[in-house]
């Protein structure tokens, strides 16, 4: 498997033109106001294997307390906006939670690297219960929802970076965009990567889908799929989180759903 769970890996909306139509004193009036809603950019074109990606300001690594990475990351729309997404591979294993690290939002470079928005450390961690008790179906809720501390300025992550609302009731087959971190490995200047893509159902497990572009190497695990993704100003939806796959060019995301949806309200409320 591409990821390690057991020990641990270390490791996107068509425009839509609207017409408006009134009738006053039983008459009709002209629906065109002379405006048109603004064009939404073109998707990015599909791809077989992943490509330099010009950043997500909401995308980033974790770092543990060596400030080495070891999984990917994004921060997810939330009323206080102090959430952020990831595998809970990243973040529990061996029946214990993860301590003493941090999430950097565009984080890119060699050794140390370089933050542009900081290192906001992470204060609790929500993830399934049967993950934590490594039942039969633990690979099916291989997600976690972070709450993050604010920075020394009183702000929080999403403040700074944004954050990308959830569709929590996805269809299987979507174009996704892909972001991730692949270790330093295969990836020296630890610069972020993506690929666009459809998805499939997962035959091997139910609620899981998958792509085929190859480059996701490990680190890449918790990386976000984004939905209808067109741009930065424009990045769609979050539909899961990257969990594994048999090789760097096979991939999987468990399909956020209404269970997930009580871990990130937890993680919500702080």
């Amino acid at each position: 498997m591409k990821w390690i769970a057991r020990p641990m890996r270390l490791l996107r909306w068509p425009a839509i033109a609207l017409l408006a139509a009134a009738t006053a004193c039983g008459g009709p009036v002209s629906a065109d106001t002379g405006s048109k809603p603004a064009e939404l950019p073109d998707p990015p074109e599909p791809q077989s294997s992943a490509t330099p990606f010009a950043g997500l300001s909401s995308a980033g690594v974790l770092l543990d307390k060596d400030g080495e990475h070891f999984c990917s990351a994004s921060v997810v729309d939330s009323p206080k906006g102090n959430v952020i997404a990831t595998a809970a591979h990243c973040v529990f294993e061996y029946g214990s939670y993860l301590e003493n690290f941090s999430f950097a939002p565009s984080f890119t470079g060699a050794g140390a690297g370089k933050a542009p928005y900081g290192r906001w450390k992470v204060r609790a961690i929500q993830v399934d219960d049967r993950w934590r008790k490594v039942t039969d179906d633990s690979d099916a809720v291989d997600y976690a929802f972070l709450t993050v501390e604010p920075d020394a300025k009183g702000r929080n992550v999403q403040e700074v970076v944004g954050g990308t609302p959830v569709d929590w009731a996805s269809a299987a087959t979507r174009r996704v965009t892909v972001v991730g971190y692949p270790n330093p490995d295969h990836n020296p200047a630890s610069k972020p990567i993506s690929c666009t893509t459809d998805t499939q159902q997962d035959p091997a497990l139910a609620g899981s889908v998958r792509m085929d572009c190859s480059g996701f190497w490990d680190g890449t695990s918790g990386g976000p799929w984004l939905a209808d993704y067109r741009d930065p100003k424009h990045p769609g939806h979050l539909i899961g989180v990257t969990s594994g796959g048999d090789t760097d060019s096979v991939t999987t995301a468990v399909r956020f759903n209404a269970n997930a949806r009580k871990l990130y309200e937890k993680a919500a409320k702080g």
